[in-house]
């Protein structure tokens, strides 16, 4: 049974549909290396200067600020995962790379 439900896991880890799922799927991994790494969510806050309540309430809740979740990744040591987070272009048609080609150097979006 624990092979099957692996391989559940690894089938929803590619299925996550919402940001509520994608929120759960962020903190669980957080805490997945933050515990690999014998750190106590208190050795987190101190380091991190992220409060203790907030790492409490992402762990649990999957609630936390976009500048608190780089603190903690810079402490884990996943900067360089949190810079490249939007860096590759994504599409699903030749029309979508067409319009991204032709908008690549403009500073913002119009109507």
């Amino acid at each position: 049974m624990a092979i099957s439900d692996n391989i559940l896991d690894e089938v929803f880890s590619y299925t996550l549909e919402n940001e509520e799922d994608i929120a759960e799927k962020i903190a669980r991994d957080m805490r997945c290396r933050r515990v690999e790494r014998n750190i106590s969510r208190e050795m987190l806050a101190k380091e991190s200067g992220v409060a203790l309540a907030n790492i409490v309430r992402f762990e649990n809740y999957h609630l936390i600020s976009l500048q608190n979740l780089i603190k903690i990744a810079m402490c884990l040591g996943y900067s360089a995962e949190m810079k490249n987070l939007f860096v590759q272009q994504k599409y699903d048609t030749l029309e979508e790379l067409e319009i991204i080609k032709q908008n690549m150097n403009k500073k913002r979006a119009r109507k």
